[in-house]
């Protein structure tokens, strides 16, 4: 068989001659591209937001110690009772804001998880149109379009349908969550006791 006969039947000039399989390949490729944007992103918003929960994970023990290192002095060189009576006072602006940065936190976390599903949904849709951009550039004229396409589509629908019907587990988002509540008592315990001793 002569070079252009070779040439004629390898799968990427038959794609070349076919304007369905061309126009299709053309559609993929550009939709690879939206996605991969898509993901990278959805990668930059996920950081973002570990970043703000970090954040705020940080200014809870900070404003929750530097109230205790104030409150210390404060007990000790006043009167005792006087103190103790007026703990109500520390105690009632720590509650609030400890409950604040932990509804802060759970509102990062429940945004965090959306957007690591929606960033596992892009890249497996890119997974999937990258391996039907092998199979078309592979089979050539042999690529099935309605096959291959119905495929394609049933493939990202049973992904939907088992990403829905999972039953709420808990997560280690919870435990963080139940931690910061227990370590808010905690604090409001300590600050009755530095201010009552």
């Amino acid at each position: 068989m002569s070079n252009q006969g070779k040439k004629d039947h390898h799968p990427l000039h038959q794609i070349a001659e076919s304007a369905t399989h061309k126009l299709l390949l053309k559609q993929w490729l550009k939709e690879e591209e939206l996605i991969a944007r898509r993901v990278a992103l959805r990668e930059a918003r996920l950081d973002g937001l570990r970043g703000e929960i970090a954040f705020l994970c940080c200014a809870f023990f900070v404003f929750h110690s530097t109230a205790l290192v104030v409150l210390f002095p404060a007990a000790a060189g006043g009167s005792g009772s006087a103190a103790c009576r007026r703990s109500w006072i520390p105690c009632v602006v720590s509650l609030a804001c400890s409950m604040a940065m932990v509804w802060a936190i759970r509102y990062k976390s429940a945004a965090e998880k959306q957007a690591e599903s929606l960033l596992q949904r892009e890249e497996e849709d890119g997974r999937l149109l990258k391996r039907c951009v092998e199979e078309l550039k592979r089979k050539g004229m042999e690529f099935d379009l309605l096959k291959e396409v119905d495929a394609l589509r049933r493939a990202k629908s049973l992904r939907v349908e088992a990403a829905g019907g999972g039953v709420g587990r808990w997560s280690g988002r919870d435990f963080t969550i139940m931690f910061f509540v227990a370590a808010s008592g905690g604090v409001l315990v300590l600050t009755r006791l530095v201010l009552c001793r």
